[in-house]
């Protein structure tokens, strides 16, 4: 049986070390997990942001031309549709529509259905540019990953599923 390289130490290790001195009563088997989770999440979410910037957007209205764009032709949600799906109230995402329309890259128009409610939709500008900003995001994650192998990557996608299926039933 091979054993496996010494694994270099991160920061996770050195605050998992302090509490091992200061309180060896705990378990920190969670902490070392959840702590480079959001370490990771952070991390890797500022170079998405970055990405993202080059096309004079932010992570937040990227988000919500991609929720357009993956809504499939013709591209069209209700501001309630967005802010549900984004998880934004009405106020922070009113303020994400207006600056993704006087960029050009969206419109709203009223609910043909309802006349008290307004559409959302893509324009041809926003959905090239997401097109193009969806690809530079991905390419950073899948950078990201490149040093585990395409198994190893796939194991911690599965593994990461089950975990978060577990913390939404808790």
């Amino acid at each position: 049986m091979s054993e496996r390289p010494q694994q270099r130490k991160d920061p996770v290790d050195a605050i998992i070390g302090q509490w091992a001195t200061v309180r060896p009563d705990l378990d920190t088997a969670a902490m070392e997990v959840f702590g480079r989770i959001n370490r990771l999440s952070h991390a890797i979410g500022e170079r998405v942001g970055q990405a993202y910037a080059k096309f004079g957007i932010s992570r937040g209205e990227f988000d919500v031309l991609a929720t357009l764009r993956r809504s499939g032709e013709p591209f069209t949600l209700s501001p309630r549709q967005l802010s549900a799906t984004l998880m934004l109230t009405t106020g922070g995402m009113t303020g994400r529509l207006d600056k993704l329309e006087r960029a050009g890259l969206l419109r709203r128009s009223p609910d043909p259905h309802d006349r008290r409610g307004l559409q959302v939709t893509l324009t041809d500008e926003g959905l090239a540019l997401v097109d193009e900003a969806v690809g530079a995001g991905l390419a950073v994650q899948t950078e990201a990953l490149s040093g585990l192998g395409a198994e190893r990557a796939g194991q911690l996608a599965g593994l990461l599923r089950d975990l978060l299926a577990g913390a939404d039933r808790a």
